[in-house]
């Protein structure tokens, strides 16, 4: 690991190996700004307009990896990230990041990263702990702003006949839903970006179309977003009986004409003054992945790399 420039910042930590490089910014975030493949193309969104800036009076998109708190409000979720950031090395290619407290709202985050000595994955951690005087309501949240141009996947659980006749129905829960699909006042089931399939939800993005998104309780463990060759997937996991913010979305998916966002929300959980909650995740890139437009596409190129 090393401490580099990028793209109008001269601090930015780079953990790499052979496989897989991330760059984090220092000077600003944390924010991981730039995730590849060697001598490939950076998976995440920039903002040209935003790069380089330090100490701006509000919140600036800058595009990469963030860490917010849900649920969504206009005060405590836009806090101008905007200043430099302490690190220390944990481990082997391991790093944690401590941006000053955000003291207007009592909380404290914390950014771990962990990338493997060889392949790509990179393990992911959010923690927030509450540092003030009164409980608060949160969620830790992790967007990831991805560049546009691809198609993301989201895998839906197995489909079930309906039991017909009660006779052949072993419980109530035989009758009853099993997913949960949420959706912002700006999505529109016209819209030609979206494939509602039978095993798969795709999105294409669209630098022709604005805002759009949905959530989903989510308990199938992953999602991915291909683009250019690349493949980008997040995993992550789903506790049955958590209360999940935004009417219990673990995962949710958003767009417009710039970029397409990959976002983790973790449990809604009332946190007492030293008490801290997490998200965690797990990213991974696969190289020279054919482009997929089925489920049929999917099955045969997507699932042999993420696993069934």
């Amino acid at each position: 690991m090393d401490v580099i420039e990028y793209r109008g910042w001269k601090n930015n930590l780079r953990l790499a190996n052979a496989d897989a490089e991330l760059v984090v910014t220092l000077d600003v975030g944390p924010r991981v700004i730039s995730y590849r493949l060697p001598g490939g193309v950076n998976v995440m969104k920039n903002y040209d307009s935003m790069m380089g800036g330090t100490g701006e009076p509000e919140w600036q998109l800058r595009g990469g990896h963030r860490f917010w708190l849900a649920p969504e409000d206009l005060t405590r979720t836009y806090f101008p990230d905007n200043r430099p950031v302490k690190w220390e090395a944990i481990g082997d290619l391991a790093v944690r990041f401590t941006p000053p407290p955000e003291t207007e709202y009592g909380v404290q985050k914390v950014m771990e990263l962990k990338l493997g000595k060889t392949g790509t994955r990179v393990d992911v951690r959010l923690q927030v702990t509450n540092i003030g005087t009164e409980p608060t309501d949160l969620a830790p949240w992790g967007p990831t702003v991805m560049a546009p141009g691809g198609v993301e996947i989201i895998p839906l659980p197995t489909k079930k006949n309906h039991p017909g006749p009660v006779s052949n129905a072993k419980t109530p829960a035989d009758y009853g839903p099993n997913q949960e699909l949420i959706l912002w006042p700006y999505f529109d089931f016209a819209d030609t970006r979206w494939a509602f399939g039978k095993k798969y939800i795709m999105l294409r993005q669209d630098v022709t179309k604005g805002p759009t998104k949905i959530g989903l309780a989510h308990r199938m463990g992953w999602a991915g977003y291909l683009n250019s060759g690349v493949l980008f997937v997040k995993r992550f996991d789903y506790r049955e009986g958590a209360v999940y913010p935004d009417r219990g979305t673990r995962y949710q998916t958003f767009s417009n004409e710039d970029m397409l966002e990959m976002e983790t929300c973790g449990e809604l959980v009332t946190l007492h003054p030293g008490q801290s909650a997490e998200v965690v995740e797990a990213w991974e890139l696969h190289g020279n992945v054919p482009p997929v437009r089925t489920e049929a596409d999917v099955d045969r190129v997507i699932l042999p790399l993420v696993g069934k």
